[in-house]
């Protein structure tokens, strides 16, 4: 890890110091993310109650992946209750939880695990406002069941009061120029003409070798599905956080929309790479793929794009 790297603190405490100093004191916005190489119960432990306008993450399934411990099943649980514990409480009363997960597998038997933490955030006492579907094209194959082409997108809020802002991610309407062609609003525009309300199926890419945002994580999400995400549900200055942060996807979708970035992840090595992929935004020089950027088509010319 780059030991000089203004943007990574690797002591918890410093961090405390630093950026939380009690929890009756104002939260301080920053211009800067913090992205911290820390257990994240400790960092959790060290930010003041309801801090957090958005709370977006992916934790780790508990398959053994190399970034990852494979635990019993009600271990993994039992961790899992105590992060997304202390996550509602430094949530923002109008607040939102993204927790993006798939499936956990054992002995060729799939578990969803947003079924097995929904019980969890029920009874923290918060409220399922979508259950969102990413569809992706790309993944292994399977040789004894179907193969597995989607993850799933809990969104929670801590109140029926939440930030949320839909003209930002309306996507383009199927027919843009339709009008009303009776009634009293005859001629007028049927639809919003900045376009429509997304449905709950999302399709964007996920982050395989030939993505522009590739890294050496493995199971990384792409920004712009994490745009979507900040765009709806805060306001700029608002503070973003991921405790399970690997290379900072969360951290420069907040940043590219003018929010405080917060996070942190066990690996240096990923922490490393959000930091360089951070300072590589700052310089103008990082590639990611643009919100609103067509799926790649085959059958069209240079795929659509």
């Amino acid at each position: 890890m780059d030991a000089v790297n203004p943007n990574v603190i690797n002591d918890p405490v410093s961090l405390a110091r630093s950026q939380f100093p009690g929890s009756a004191t104002r939260f301080r916005h920053k211009s800067a993310p913090v992205m911290v190489c820390s257990d994240n119960m400790d960092f959790l432990r060290d930010m003041p109650d309801g801090c957090c306008k958005l709370i977006v993450t992916s934790p780790p399934y508990n398959l053994g992946k190399d970034y990852e411990s494979r635990t019993p099943l009600d271990d993994y649980l039992d961790q899992q209750a105590a992060v997304i514990s202390e996550c509602v409480r430094v949530l923002h009363p109008q607040g939102s939880i993204c927790w993006q997960v798939g499936n956990y597998v054992s002995d060729g038997e799939i578990m969803p695990l947003d079924t097995l933490t929904y019980p969890i955030f029920r009874r923290l006492r918060l409220k399922l406002r979508n259950r969102i579907i990413w569809h992706f094209g790309h993944g292994l194959h399977c040789t004894r069941r179907l193969s597995g082409r989607y993850e799933t997108i809990n969104w929670w809020t801590a109140s029926d009061d939440y930030t949320w802002h839909l003209d930002p991610i309306r996507v383009p309407s199927k027919y843009p120029g339709k009008r009303h062609f009776k009634g009293p609003n005859a001629g007028r525009l049927s639809g919003n003409p900045l376009g429509k309300n997304p449905s709950d199926v999302w399709e964007f890419p996920n982050v395989k070798n030939n993505h522009p945002e590739k890294t050496g994580h493995p199971c990384q999400f792409p920004v712009e599905l994490v745009e979507r995400l900040v765009l709806s549900m805060t306001d700029k200055g608002d503070a973003v956080l991921d405790p399970y942060m690997g290379v900072g996807s969360s951290i420069i979708a907040a940043l590219m929309h003018e929010r405080d970035a917060y996070g942190c992840d066990v690996v240096p090595e990923y922490v490393d790479i959000a930091s360089q992929r951070v300072e590589a935004w700052r310089k103008g020089e990082l590639r990611t793929r643009p919100m609103g950027k067509p799926i790649y088509n085959p059958t069209l010319p240079n795929g659509g794009h």
